[in-house]
């Protein structure tokens, strides 16, 4: 008996075979093979906020509502301003100049990154007391109570003196903030502003207000 050359099998098993339709995706993907595959991403609908601001969910913390209501909206208030002296800091990083130029560029940017680490604690806290942290800056700036700075560049001492002052706004509100958490006993809250927001705060405050004292580098005869 003759043998089938192999070229003529490979002809027969490739007309066995039923052909693959494509899903004109690009994919090569057969629709009898798997689910239709697309490089197309598939967004959301739209489908409206499913926690609006300043309200509660409930998470068993052992705290009433209306005190983690209290200290959700002090919270999101500090939040707001160090998201402004975070920008703030980095601005003066950015723009800064004359002879302390690399000293307080360093000096800024680190002091910033610092403000950056108590937003993210801020912005849990609120979210651990069933809260919605201020996120955008847009909402921060609405919220805040700190100057606003000029959109273009001010002196070094004036750029001191502005930081000083957001930072002292920062303060007393942390202040009423750990006397608020205290008689309710958020206890929670009234470390993270006393352990870190006020102790950071205030070892910012004394590092560049040394920056501008009236101080000479050599005494005269």
């Amino acid at each position: 008996m003759a043998r089938t050359p192999a070229t003529s099998r490979s002809r027969a098993a490739a007309t066995r075979r039923p052909a693959s339709k494509s899903t004109g995706n690009g994919t090569g993907r057969s629709r009898t093979n798997g689910p239709r595959i697309s490089p197309t991403p598939r967004l959301s609908r739209p489908s409206g906020e499913v926690q609006k601001f300043g309200t509660l969910r409930l998470l068993p913390i052992a705290l009433s509502a209306v005190a983690r209501t209290d200290s959700a909206q002090l919270l999101n208030y500090v939040l707001a301003d160090t998201t402004i002296l975070y920008a703030l800091y980095k601005k003066h990083h950015w723009v800064v100049a004359g002879p302390t130029f690399y000293q307080l560029h360093l000096l800024f940017d680190k002091h910033a990154e610092e403000q950056l680490e108590l937003i993210d604690l801020l912005a849990e806290r609120v979210q651990t007391l069933g809260g919605i942290a201020v996120g955008d800056p847009r909402h921060a700036a609405e919220l805040t109570t700190i100057e606003r700075a000029p959109n273009g560049a001010e002196s070094v001492a004036d750029m001191v003196s502005r930081t000083l002052k957001a930072h002292e706004v920062i303060i007393e509100k942390v202040r009423r903030g750990i006397d608020a958490t205290e008689k309710s006993g958020d206890w929670g809250s009234n470390d993270l502003l006393m352990s870190d927001v006020l102790r950071r705060n205030e070892l910012q405050v004394w590092f560049i207000s040394e920056h501008v004292v009236d101080m000479p580098l050599v005494e005269d005869d």
